[in-house]
């Protein structure tokens, strides 16, 4: 397998930090720039009547789609949160071929819908399992989500197999990592290749250590915090990307 390079980013549903304004367009050129071959993304409006009336250069469909465009030929959409006038979830977008996808839902109450989007990717001939992640804010919430997320690891995807889980996990006092790790096998690719996850939020000046990338069965051969600059006025959130090599 080639060298494969992912990115994570929670796109704040396509707003500007405090909702200022609409950055959909400069998301786009930023997420091109990046040059990844799967992107994971977290708060992506699948749907929204009221803002496409409401801001001229809102795109009228999909925010995966618009993102994607002829740039990554295959995506997948798993809606988590519902309401009267839309829904938004997890993206994954991917220049491979998706040949398999389930959103498996892990909200801890119906106060806060969050979702597990898991796509099987063929890379090079082989399968690499992709799960997107979004966890609440609240501890509780995120225990039981962890413990679905490891519960639905076990069962549906081989111990074998090449494995990335990437997304927002809010997990503010790393008390997630450790866990993953013995259960699952899996690694921060800051971790392995820094010493220490990344800091990712508030995008300004990141304090804290909420986004993740996690590998089985690859080498880290870099990885970077995507903050300043052109990126400094998207998300409140950093995107974060790295470059594997299958081991």
């Amino acid at each position: 397998m080639t060298p494969l390079k992912i990115a994570t980013y929670n796109i704040h549903k396509g707003f500007s930090q405090f909702n200022r304004r609409v950055v959909l367009h400069e998301l786009r050129e930023r997420l091109r720039e990046l040059d990844a071959d799967i992107i994971f993304l977290q708060e992506v409006q699948g749907e929204h009547a009221q803002h496409v009336q409401r801001h001229a250069d809102y795109p009228a469909g999909p925010q995966h789609e618009f993102l994607a465009d002829e740039f990554w030929a295959h995506h997948a959409y798993g809606m988590n949160a519902v309401y009267e006038a839309g829904h938004h979830g997890n993206a994954i977008l991917s220049r491979f071929p998706i040949v398999q996808t389930n959103n498996k839902d892990v909200s801890a109450h119906r106060f806060e819908s969050r979702g597990l989007l898991h796509c099987e990717v063929e890379v090079g001939g082989q399968k690499v399992d992709c799960l997107c992640a979004h966890f609440g804010l609240f501890a509780k919430g995120r225990r039981m989500q962890k413990r679905a997320l490891i519960e639905y690891v076990r069962s549906a995807i081989p111990g074998d197999e090449p494995l990335i889980i990437a997304g927002d996990f809010n997990d503010w006092r790393d008390q997630l990592s450790p866990v993953l790790k013995r259960e699952l096998g899996v690694r921060d690719v800051f971790d392995m290749h820094n010493g220490q996850p990344a800091r990712s939020y508030p995008s300004r000046l990141p304090l804290f250590r909420l986004d993740r990338i996690y590998v089985r069965g690859f080498d880290v051969q870099q990885c970077d915090v995507h903050t300043g600059g052109k990126w400094k006025r998207l998300s409140d959130h950093a995107a974060l990307s790295a470059q594997l090599k299958r081991t």
